[in-house]
């Protein structure tokens, strides 16, 4: 992050992306699709680690670079800052299920970075901000189609 100035810093975000005990199947497609968004300048990629939770509820981190054979991800490995901290871990991993194993990802958006430092630049700063996951767009769009009656 020391090549780009501070003051022209998009937001970061971080994603937790669980996979349920017995289904953690990594084909290497998420690792493809994470390296497209970085190549086409879309993310910075900032920290990224892997989360495994017991039984008991013990959390175990791996960092990137000690998680094996990264595939497509070495090319990204290099450039992590290693942001997340051992509290940041805990409290990552508390919304996780006990036998599951999730991808932390840490990102800047870079595309919109240039809107963040103007509104900077403006005296501006962002007060609040959230997402919407997509099974609860999904759900509304579902909720709002008419019934379908049959005839009898």
């Amino acid at each position: 992050m020391a090549e780009h100035g501070l003051d022209e810093l998009g937001p970061v975000d971080y994603l937790v992306i669980e996979f349920p005990a017995g289904h953690q199947t990594f084909t290497g497609e998420i690792a493809k699709e994470l390296v497209n968004l970085v190549e086409a300048g879309t993310i910075r990629l900032i920290d990224a680690i892997v989360l495994a939770k017991d039984e008991n509820g013990d959390i175990e981190a791996v960092e990137l670079a000690d998680a094996g054979d990264l595939g497509p991800l070495v090319a990204l490995e290099a450039d992590l800052a290693e942001l997340l901290a051992a509290d940041d871990v805990v409290n990552l991993a508390a919304a996780m299920d006990p036998g599951s194993v999730a991808g932390v990802i840490v990102y800047e958006n870079i595309w919109a970075g240039p809107f963040a430092a103007a509104t900077r630049r403006a005296g501006g700063q962002l007060i609040a901000n959230g997402r919407i996951p997509i099974q609860a767009i999904l759900a509304s769009i579902e909720a709002d189609e008419p019934f379908e009656t049959t005839g009898a």
